[in-house]
C-alpha cells in the first residue's frame, strides 16, 4: 500500500524536526558540558539520540510504504542558554512543539484515511507524553533547588546516572 503524497510530504517533515531535534539537544549537552553540568550534558546527549532514533523509525516507515525520505538542510540551533531553567523551559517548548506537530500528523493520517500510518503514529504519541512529563520533573526539581549550588550539583548527578541506566533502550 503505497503512501499518499500529502501524508509522504507531512511525514517528511517530521523526520525533518526529528533531526533538528537532535541537533537542538546536542546543542544544549555541549553547552551543559562547557559549563561543568557534565551530567546534564549526557541527558542531552542521550536526549539527541533518541531524536535520532525517532527520526530513523520515519525514515523506516516511508521507505516500506513506498515513498522516499528527504533530507532537507538542519537549522541551526541556540548556542547558549543563561540558566539551568531556560535550558529545561526551552527544552519543554521544544516538547510541545514536536508534540503538535505528531497530533497534526495522526489527524492528517485520519483525514486521508491513511490506517497504517495512523496506527505507527500512536508510538510517537505516547513517547511525547512521556518526554513533556520527564522534563516537567526536572523543572519541579529546579524548583526545589533555586540557587541552590548543592542542589545543582545532585541534579547534575542524578541526570548523569539516569543517563547510564536508560542506556540500550
Amino acid at each position: 500500500m503505497k503512501i499518499k503524497q500529502e501524508m509522504l510530504d507531512a511525514l517528511n517533515e517530521q523526520f525533518a524536526k526529528e533531526r533538528n531535534s537532535a541537533y537542538l539537544y546536542e546543542a544544549m549537552a555541549s553547552d551543559s558540558i562547557f559549563k561543568n553540568r557534565k551530567g546534564i550534558g549526557a541527558w542531552f546527549t542521550r536526549q539527541a539520540q533518541e531524536e535520532l532514533i525517532h527520526a530513523e523509525k520515519i525514515y523506516g516507515f516511508i521507505l516500506e510504504r513506498g515513498g522516499k525520505p528527504v533530507f532537507s538542510q538542519l537549522d541551526k540551533p541556540q548556542a547558549s542558554w543563561d540558566s539551568l531553567r531556560e535550558v529545561f523551559e526551552a527544552t519543554l517548548e521544544h516538547e510541545r512543539f514536536i508534540s503538535d506537530s505528531i497530533i497534526t500528523l495522526v489527524k492528517k493520517a485520519k483525514e486521508l484515511d491513511d490506517t497504517p500510518t495512523e496506527l505507527f503514529l500512536s508510538w510517537f504519541v505516547t513517547e511525547q507524553v512521556e518526554e513533556e512529563s520527564s522534563v516537567e520533573e526536572i523543572l519541579v526539581k529546579l524548583d526545589q533547588i533555586g540557587d541552590d549550588n548543592r542542589g545543582i550539583y545532585m541534579l547534575d548527578k542524578e541526570l548523569g546516572a539516569q543517563n547510564n541506566t536508560t542506556e540500550g533502550e
